[in-house]
């Protein structure tokens, strides 16, 4: 039988049909759904069934000589990943609407980093962003990628409010004693365009970002060196 569901939600049944046999798992619906997205999860967490059946509600299991002929092994877990990755996750009404909330909120995060009002070239606040979706009408896809989203419900708001997606390269002048500290994070910051040693020690860099984050970029240079610290919008693009 199925182990018991480990974590908050009810587990979902993951079904996939090869050559006219039908292959399903029960599996953790967040963590399947991740990994559906393509991303990394404890697989041993995200099945739990003990075996791969071809009638769940029947309790028939699939013989490991079927496994290995279809899939190549019989490992339960492996099997199921393959499952999860190339079939369908059998959802209730209330995990959809649950996982759809929550691609919601990625995308208008991203949004909201990413975008920003090309008159005053200025951030928009998640909230702002939000309220134009409800308005535009904009529903929210499982399975589309969050970016492919962003891109097409920015689109539909702009109608509402002046939005658009860019990016913003910054200048930043490091003095010397902040310049080593500096360095070792701006990778993490954004996309290093340049960086220019001076012959003083002090550190001269542009770096590219989400035009979104730029006072969040800001503020954590500013961190960094005490405020000591010259940073230019070159361009937001």
């Amino acid at each position: 039988m199925p182990r018991k569901g480990r974590g908050e939600h009810e587990p979902v049944v993951a079904r996939l049909e090869v050559a006219g046999r039908k292959f399903e798992v029960l599996v953790n619906p967040d963590l399947a759904f991740e990994y559906k997205q393509g991303k990394q999860v404890n697989l041993e967490e995200m099945v739990i069934s003990d075996a791969v059946y071809t009638d769940l509600r029947r309790g028939l299991r699939a013989s490991p000589e079927l496994l290995r002929r279809v899939f190549g092994t019989d490992d339960v877990v492996r099997v199921a990943a393959e499952i999860v990755r190339r079939g369908e996750l059998q959802l209730t009404a209330e995990q959809r609407r649950r996982l759809i909330e929550a691609k919601k909120r990625q995308i208008i995060n991203y949004i909201a980093r990413s975008a920003v009002d090309p008159r005053t070239k200025l951030p928009i606040p998640p909230s702002r962003i939000e309220a134009a979706m409800e308005e535009a009408g904009v529903g929210v896809d499982l399975y589309k990628s969050v970016e492919e989203q962003a891109v097409e419900i920015v689109k539909k708001i702009s109608r509402i409010i002046p939005i658009k997606l860019a990016r913003a390269l910054l200048r930043v002048v490091v003095p010397p004693e902040y310049a080593g500290r500096v360095y070792s994070q701006i990778q993490r910051l954004g996309e290093v365009k340049s960086v220019d040693w001076r012959t003083d020690g002090s550190l001269v860099a542009e770096i590219e970002i989400p035009a979104g984050l730029q006072q969040e970029v800001i503020d954590k240079l500013n961190k960094l060196t005490q405020g000591n610290v010259e940073v230019k919008v070159v361009a937001v693009v």
